[in-house]
């Protein structure tokens, strides 16, 4: 069966199951099958998704070649007018998309809600920087050449993968970006967690798109991306999810002189000096680290703690975490959610398991909740010695690891000592610490005295094994665009 988008572009409701978009059509029934959506605070099915099979992925990449060549000829202003019409729309349907993204990523309801309206802004901010991306003029030095100009053009259909963790705010940083350029896209989000990006789509749809223009698809990502990513069709590749993977994906993308952007993961550190607000640090640091369950690739994970504020800050995070009210993200009193899917909860206990057989202690949670669903409760590891997986590993979910430290350089060296590169932290008041830190730590995003790295206007990306290349910001717009030198003689 092949539905038709939403009738009255303002509905503020969602449409009841997720569904493919190729092309013009909207597709529910594919010969590839279907997916089960589960809640994972029930751990019950609550759904259905349409997996491509090959002829839907083929088709999906047609429609973006076809819809490339459309798109690419509008103006900046004319793109941004309707990229904002889809914005709005997003806005609009804001409280109905949170409630499905939580009912199938586990997030508590406000966080859900408050990432879709983040996303409207990455993805107007994007917009708007491509109404004032100019071309640059070079002085010729050769006689009789008039003018040369290195202009910026759109690099082509980009195919964009997607993780679980964010399933508004990380398809709205790959579209933003492509489309603003003047791209095509065929976006893959996560099969675990479809419906915000359906939506998210829909909203660009009922916006006026140009068919085409905006396609998604979904099911096995090893068939999916398999075929996508090496198909001539497809410009470029941008990537979110594990190092492993990333780079897999990478030499495929190298392989077929595909571009390529990759955000693969971190194990940011924090370093607490002898001058800083222990407490006060210690309260920021719980609600950064246990934010969506500690799923965020950004989170904060070995806290580094100068040894005269330890005992402080220790006693303080403790509490912090022992305090959060753990439930269904639908219940407006919970702080923190459930993990995507059960064997997350099995990965966490095999963390703190091996991090006691190394000698680690636990100062709070450590074992499974007895309830349904896949709750695992905050956790605090103390004491953990660098051969512990926890220590090496980035865990993923609701583990902080604390450790001490005497001397600054030391701290730095440690944290540093990770292949990971994506986020990094650090509270002094000492002005001087604060540019040791900013210089010293090894990290695509450092934080100063706050953890909030990650806004609209800001490149977010990481280095070492953390990935390639950036979104968001204007690195984010650059990344989907061509470097073209025109050189005209008199």
């Amino acid at each position: 069966m092949k539905r038709s988008p939403a009738s009255d572009p303002r509905a503020t409701t969602v449409d009841p199951a997720p569904a493919l978009r190729i092309g013009a059509r909207w597709i529910d029934a594919t010969s590839a099958g279907t997916r089960p959506l589960v809640d994972p605070a029930s751990g019950e099915t609550v759904g259905a998704l349409p997996a491509a099979g090959p002829a839907e992925i083929d088709a999906a990449a047609a429609a973006a070649a076809e819809g490339f060549e459309a798109w690419r000829r509008r103006l900046p202003v004319e793109r941004h007018a309707l990229i904002t019409r889809a914005t709005a729309l997003l806005r609009d349907r804001a409280g109905a998309i949170a409630a499905r993204l939580t009912r199938e990523q586990g997030k508590p309801l406000a966080e859900a809600e408050r990432e879709v309206r983040l996303s409207a802004e990455i993805i107007d901010f994007l917009a708007e920087e491509a109404k004032r991306l100019a071309a640059r003029g070079v002085p010729p030095r050769t006689p009789g050449v008039a003018s040369q100009t290195v202009m910026r053009v759109p690099v082509g259909p980009v195919a964009a993968f997607t993780p679980w963790n964010f399933p508004c705010n990380l398809p709205a940083r790959k579209l933003g970006g492509a489309l603003a350029a003047g791209c095509s896209v065929v976006l893959k989000p996560d099969e675990r967690t479809p419906s915000a990006a359906v939506e998210l789509v829909r909203c660009f749809v009922d916006a006026g798109l140009p068919d085409g223009v905006l396609n998604l698809i979904a099911g096995d990502p090893a068939a999916i991306s398999s075929a996508l990513v090496p198909d001539a069709r497809i410009a470029k590749v941008s990537f979110t999810g594990s190092v492993a993977v990333g780079r897999q994906l990478g030499e495929l993308a190298a392989r077929h002189g595909k571009r390529y952007t990759a955000e693969l993961g971190g194990h940011a550190p924090v370093i607490v000096c002898a001058d800083a607000d222990a407490e006060a640090i210690a309260a920021m640091s719980v609600v950064a680290k246990y934010r969506n369950a500690g799923q965020v690739c950004a989170s904060p994970i070995r806290f580094l703690v100068h040894r005269s504020r330890y005992a402080a800050f220790r006693d303080a995070f403790v509490a912090g975490a022992e305090a959060l009210r753990v439930g269904p993200g639908m219940d407006p009193a919970t702080q923190m959610g459930p993990l995507v899917a059960a064997h997350r909860v099995h990965e966490m206990q095999d963390f703190v398991d091996d991090a006691i057989a190394h000698g680690g202690r636990v100062a709070c949670g450590g074992r499974r909740l007895g309830r349904p669903g896949f709750f695992y409760p905050p956790t605090v590891l103390e004491g953990v010695p660098p051969a512990a997986r926890v220590q090496r590993e980035e865990p993923f979910g609701p583990i902080a690891v604390l450790d001490l430290f005497d001397e600054l350089d030391d701290a730095i060296a440690r944290a540093n000592a990770l292949p990971y590169g994506l986020a990094a932290y650090g509270f002094t008041n000492d002005l001087r610490a604060a540019h040791r830190l900013a210089e010293g730590l090894e990290a695509g995003m450092v934080g100063i005295n706050h953890f909030g790295v990650s806004q609209p206007e800001t490149p977010f990306g990481g280095v070492k094994a953390s990935g390639i290349g950036h979104e968001s910001g204007l690195e984010g717009l650059l990344g989907c665009t061509e470097l073209k030198l025109v050189s005209v003689a008199a």
